[in-house]
């Protein structure tokens, strides 16, 4: 059975050709040009200004300061669960890791070893742990935040392709989220390791973390690591780690015997930053 068309024109397109090119004009300072682009932009998706904290489509110079613009002051609060949601998106997959292997969609499964770039130690770390995926669609706010509190260990920038993360693609394009673009960051925290991992797509003209700016562009042939071990980079639940210059996705990835996941929680089902996520599982093998 052949994919449908939209499938198919993404592996004609030349998508890096595309993403460079929509990051210069997010990023160009346009004046009456960029606040139209905006203005039309809040229209088609709906987007909730009053939750801005500066509400006015005039007060961003870019396209770019629109899109990362930050919530005004208790719009997301912060539940007091152990595990809290780190973004505005919809669940797209979620729940245990079989072994390795981390559901994508029907027919479609992934491997941690490939999700973080092929590095087989981290990904042991993860075997029959527990997953999250989840997808922020245009509307969503665009700056990621914490599940939990997490010491920074590392780094990583993985190239590769840049296919949409829609619904509609991941249950098209196989491995989608371990074959696109993507940072890995490894934090320690109080109930083992986890890892976050910012996946890019098609016009996502760059992702940014707090502790280091701009991962890429430069966007290199091969992956460049940073460690942090000798730093105290320590990051509060709820507090930004980093965001995306236009939308795609996060994949968190938790150890085994952590965390089970709320009773509500159902995959298309929308989820906001701050809300309660996860429990921790208090059994002999957790302590």
């Amino acid at each position: 059975m052949f994919p449908p068309l939209p499938i198919t024109q993404q592996y004609l397109l030349p998508k890096k050709l595309l993403t460079q090119f929509a990051g210069q004009v997010a990023g160009a300072r346009m004046g009456g040009i960029t606040h139209a682009i905006i203005r039309r932009f809040v229209a088609k998706y709906r987007v909730d200004m009053s939750e801005a904290a500066d509400p006015r489509i005039e007060s961003y110079a870019t396209f770019n300061d629109f899109f990362t613009r930050a919530l005004r002051e208790g719009a997301r609060p912060i539940s007091v669960a152990p595990f809290v949601c780190p973004v505005d998106a919809a669940i797209s997959q979620f729940g245990p890791i079989e072994h390795d292997q981390i559901f994508q969609a029907k027919g479609h499964s992934y491997s941690t070893r490939a999700l973080v770039g092929g590095d087989q130690a981290l990904a042991h770390r993860f075997d029959h742990g527990h997953f999250a995926t989840l997808y922020l669609a245009p509307k969503d706010y665009h700056r990621i935040h914490m599940p939990c509190e997490g010491r920074l260990k590392r780094m990583i920038y993985i190239p590769g392709d840049l296919f949409s993360v829609n619904p509609l693609t991941a249950r098209h394009v196989p491995s989608l989220f371990a074959r696109n673009e993507r940072v890995v960051c490894e934090f320690d925290c109080a109930h083992g390791p986890m890892v976050l991992v910012l996946v890019g797509a098609t016009i996502v003209g760059s992702m940014a973390t707090v502790w280091h700016g701009v991962v890429n562009p430069p966007r290199t042939r091969e992956p460049r690591e940073w460690r942090y071990d000798d730093q105290q980079v320590v990051l509060a639940k709820g507090a930004e780690m980093g965001r995306f210059l236009l939308g795609s996705t996060v994949v968190l990835l938790f150890p085994r015997n952590v965390l089970t996941f709320t009773p509500d929680w159902a995959a298309t089902k929308p989820v906001r930053l701050g809300e309660a996520m996860a429990t921790v599982i208090e059994t002999e093998a957790a302590l």
